[in-house]
């Protein structure tokens, strides 16, 4: 271990946190790909296993090679990974890959693999956020010079995604509002543009239930209608609810998941439902508290941060990432509705693994700098 931490730079926690994560995922993927082996590959179990394990080390490989690069990079990418994201986002709700009647990926050309272009787009828009942030700090406010040009691409950004992903848009506006806070924006632009876009989305969801084209708004009622009505539950719920019913506080051990043949999606969306049932409520807990003990080191760098970007960006991308962790250990309770979201570093994916191990990459790069900072000054 000291091997390979005198190789790494930046906050050593969130490096064993990595680890620790990467440690489950690859645990609680084996465990939960057995009925997919089965249809998919003959009973090969250990082929999803390595292709996870190959998708995770290179992840940890862009993460590296991140956490290298001066943060203040990043600054100078953002307006550009913008445009790009925007433009991704827009030829893929038109010409998108649709798996699952979700229209959210682009099928990379020769290669065939798959990536969902909002990934990207999270990265860039908290990116854009944080430099116009870090760049207005001194200027004077006002609505017209600061606030528009802030909120005009958080607008373009959500509203591209929201149609095939509402999740990821929610957690991605939610994120920028927060940034918006911290970076001092007035309240009264944001309780003002939040109470117009709450009424505005009121209006879009109840014109597109009363369509005859409703989309992907069906999908996102008929799942909030099923929550609210507590005699009515989602398949999805109920395998969750036995697998953690059954886990106990120490869990049935290691690859003894039974629920793991019944429940949709045990390797991704639903698999802290797995980790509980094989690890009982204790693992549950580590799970949880390896997210919040990761949120309090992003906010420490924030705190130790000298530069108003590398504050901005390493709490922005940290909250986006911790809120998504909750959100699906919330679904999986039955706290939330169904969202489809995976839990970070965990679930089995591929680009958003990747998306995630830049994030994390980005957040310690910012780290590090506060490290060389402190060794020169010799503090």
């Amino acid at each position: 271990m000291k091997f390979l931490f005198d190789r790494v730079k930046g906050d050593k926690v969130i490096w064993i946190i990595v680890i620790l994560l990467s440690l489950f995922s690859m645990l609680a993927v084996y465990s939960s790909t057995g009925t997919l082996a089965y249809i998919y590959r003959a009973g090969n179990t250990e082929y999803y296993l390595f292709k996870h394990f190959s998708l995770l080390l290179f992840g940890l490989f862009l993460m590296y090679i991140t956490h290298l690069v001066n943060y203040k990079f990043f600054s100078g990418m953002a307006v550009v990974l913008l445009v790009i994201s925007a433009i991704l986002l827009v030829f893929t709700l038109f010409k998108g890959t649709s798996i699952n009647e979700a229209r959210r990926w682009l099928t990379l050309p020769i290669l065939n693999y798959t990536f969902q272009t909002s990934d990207l787009a999270k990265i860039s828009l908290i990116m854009y956020v944080a430099r116009f942030l870090a760049k207005t700090q001194a200027d004077k406010q006002s609505f017209s010079k600061t606030f528009l040009p802030l909120i005009i691409p958080v607008i373009i950004i959500c509203g591209l995604i929201a149609p095939a992903d509402f999740s990821t848009a929610a957690i991605l506006f939610a994120s920028s509002l927060l940034l918006m806070f911290i970076g001092r924006v007035k309240m009264k632009y944001l309780l003002s543009f939040m109470g117009i876009a709450i009424v505005i989305f009121t209006l879009f969801v109840f014109a597109a239930s009363h369509s005859d084209n409703t989309g992907r708004i069906y999908t996102w009622l008929n799942r909030i209608e099923q929550f609210v009505q507590n005699d009515t539950e989602t398949y999805q719920n109920q395998q969750a609810k036995i697998a953690i019913a059954t886990g106990g506080i120490l869990g049935k051990g290691p690859g003894k998941s039974t629920q793991r043949n019944s429940l949709p999606h045990p390797y991704s969306d639903f698999i802290y439902a797995i980790i509980i049932e094989e690890y009982g409520l204790v693992g549950g807990i580590i799970i949880a508290a390896l997210y919040l003990i990761f949120l309090f080191r992003c906010i420490k760098i924030v705190i130790r941060t000298p530069k108003a970007f590398g504050a901005l960006l390493a709490v922005g991308l940290g909250f986006s990432l911790v809120i998504q962790a909750m959100i699906n250990m919330a679904v999986t309770v039955n706290i939330l509705p169904v969202t489809g979201l995976s839990l970070p570093l965990v679930s089995m994916g591929g680009t958003s693994l990747w998306f995630t191990s830049l994030s994390i990459g980005i957040i310690l790069s910012v780290s590090k700098h506060i490290e060389k900072t402190g060794a020169e000054t010799g503090s």
